[in-house]
């Protein structure tokens, strides 16, 4: 067993992708972390500005929290409709794509994955804090727990979407759990008078109230910070998925927005206010249970979900990836299932952006909480704006009520927007606000670089295409294997090459795609010049092992011979382009240099 099976678990084929699908119960486990998580620091994170103004400004925290909640079941009641309509999956990127156009589009896309890589970085580095807190000779030894935790993270996806929501099931629900007791013995004690504040509140100085009002309603926004990610995942449900989706996005608000405003209204009510040393959450947690099994539960109920957090993007962020690379604004590596049908190669991506800002940021999470929830309000304001014009358009059963709600949505969230982005410029958002426009302009930049190749590798006029039937086969016998991934300029520079030296060529081609095998045969059989083609299965969309398996056949029938794998590539221009595409040539040649008998050999074609 090799230690990449031992590490995410055999593959898997391709007829069980539905069965690794998610029940609404995993589904919430899986993509309702990041916004649960959130209540662990978006009611002290409110209150910090509102203590800048004075403790009497406090008092305002419950309408502030009451107006996130409100904000809350705008935008969850918002991706209904959004489900609704894209039952496949409708992402921010998606709608804006769409019913915007390509420029918002992308902007939702570059928001939202910068949106994501925080997420992984911020919810870890709180996790992580909360360890080194209960344990100060940790805490030189941040950056490494953190990379160690990121690493957990990024193999539990890696071995699969039902494995991660397993795994995740508990720590997700031991949370739940603990929170719905938190405030429920909370009201208790209100009602009895018991919670009351210890000390009466030193005396208020004003400072610009209706400024840090508005900066506590943008700080609080945290507490939105994921809500999006079940509509971007509806494809991860089993069927129906948007049934379950949307059941799935209900529950998850209803205990974000209960959560949420319990806290805030419990810490109102026993006079607590944000210490250095110690969260509100926890002050909060030691006034309700006292220091014993149930302060300690939530503590760690608390530590296991902000790390798990993380989990969210890693559900979303490759989706998201792979989607956008089908459209060529991302490497078309992305696009692609691993062995255990997972995005792995977005996993990775994920893993790598987010340890190089822990590195960064040496893990400090206040030094990346001005950066948060900015990429989020952007992703939500063209996602709802996207769906205004999508139903304005269509037009279907109900459009008007759904045109209402995503409104509604949209003109709220534009708003919030102004208001979080201006709050925190200074403070760090400017450099999303950098960031966004820089990613746009790299993804324009692939997208022209596939456009150019493909232009390149088109038969229609080419010499190779008005050469195929014209190609002189006088030349010495010798046995060649063409493997191909379609018909292009390439593929026929290597039939040439092969029929020169050999009268004895087939070619190979491994069935990944149905649709894709059709055009391929099709194509073929105008432009193959009499050169037979097979085509292989692979139950576990391996291109390399189908072939390697063939070629032992043919090895078995002509023992004394030599097979010869002709490898049809083309040669970028530029030295950076290579990483834009499939190493599959490199790969075949590497295992076959280990076979004896057979021989590779590559057909390059130089591109402008």
């Amino acid at each position: 067993m090799s230690w990449k099976t031992m590490l995410i678990g055999r593959p898997l084929d391709s007829a069980r992708e539905k069965h690794e699908r998610l029940s609404t119960a995993m589904g919430l486990a899986v993509f309702s972390s990041d916004a649960l998580s959130s209540v662990a620091y978006a009611t002290e994170e409110m209150l910090l500005p509102l203590v800048l103004g004075g403790v009497a400004l406090t008092r305002f925290a419950p309408l502030v929290a009451l107006a996130i909640v409100v904000l809350i079941a705008v935008v969850a009641v918002s991706y209904m409709q959004t489900i609704r309509a894209y039952p496949t999956g409708g992402g921010a990127y998606i709608v804006a794509h769409e019913n915007l156009g390509e420029g918002f589009g992308l902007t939702a896309g570059a928001a939202l994955m910068i949106d994501y890589v925080l997420t992984v970085t911020v919810s870890i580095s709180a996790g992580v804090a909360a360890i080194t807190s209960a344990f100060p000779a940790l805490l030189p030894y941040t950056v490494e727990i953190c990379l160690a935790a990121l690493a957990f993270i990024a193999v539990v996806n890696l071995r699969g979407v039902r494995e991660s929501g397993f795994l995740f099931s508990f720590p997700v629900y031991f949370f739940i759990g603990s929170m719905v007791l938190l405030v429920l013995a909370g009201l208790f004690y209100t009602v009895g008078g018991k919670l009351a504040p210890e000390a009466a509140p030193p005396p208020a100085i004003q400072v610009l109230p209706l400024l840090l009002i508005l900066r506590a309603f943008a700080s609080g926004c945290t507490a939105l910070t994921g809500i999006e990610a079940v509509a971007n995942g509806v494809r991860a449900f089993k069927q129906p998925e948007a049934k379950n989706a949307s059941l799935t996005l209900v529950w998850m608000a209803s205990l974000l927005a209960f959560f949420f405003i319990g806290i805030t209204y419990l810490v109102h009510q026993a006079g607590i206010l944000p210490r250095d040393e110690v969260t509100v959450l926890s002050q909060l947690a030691s006034r309700v249970f006292g220091v014993g099994a149930l302060f300690y539960a939530l503590q760690f109920a608390t530590f296991m979900i902000l790390v798990l957090a993380a989990n969210t993007a890693f559900a979303d962020f490759p989706r998201l990836s792979s989607v956008m690379a089908q459209d060529y604004y991302l490497p078309r590596q992305l696009m692609s299932q691993g062995d255990r049908l997972v995005y792995s190669n977005g996993i990775l991506l994920l893993t790598v952006f987010a340890g190089a800002l822990i590195v960064l940021f040496q893990g400090k999470t206040h030094a990346m909480i001005p950066l948060y929830t900015v990429g989020v309000f952007v992703a939500f304001t063209l996602s709802q704006s996207g769906m205004v014009v999508h139903w304005l358009r269509t037009r279907e059963e109900g459009w008007w009520w759904a045109a209402t709600m995503n409104g509604i949505g949209a003109v709220t969230t534009a708003v919030v927007l102004v208001v979080v982005a201006s709050s925190k410029f200074i403070h760090g958002a400017w450099l999303v606000l950098v960031a966004v426009p820089t990613i746009i302009s790299f993804m324009f930049s692939i997208k022209r670089h596939y456009f150019r190749i493909a232009s390149q590798l088109v038969l229609e006029g080419s010499p190779e295409a008005m050469a195929a039937n014209h190609s002189d086969t006088l030349y010495g016998h010798h046995s060649v294997i063409i493997p191909i991934s379609g018909v292009n300029r390439p593929v026929l520079n290597a039939i040439r090459y092969a029929r020169a030296i050999s009268n004895d060529v087939s070619a190979i081609y491994v069935r990944l795609d149905d649709r894709q095998t059709s055009v391929t045969q099709e194509a073929w059989s105008k432009y193959g010049m009499g050169v037979p083609l097979l085509v292989l299965d692979s139950p576990y969309r391996s291109v390399i092992e189908p072939l390697l398996d063939y070629i032992d056949e043919v090895r078995k029938v002509y023992k004394d011979g030599v097979i010869t794998v002709i490898l049809p590539e083309f040669v970028p221009s530029r030295w950076w382009e290579h990483f834009l595409h499939n190493q599959t040539a490199f790969l075949i040649k590497t295992r076959l240099l280990f076979r004896s008998g057979v021989v590779s050999t590559s057909v390059p074609l130089h591109l402008k």
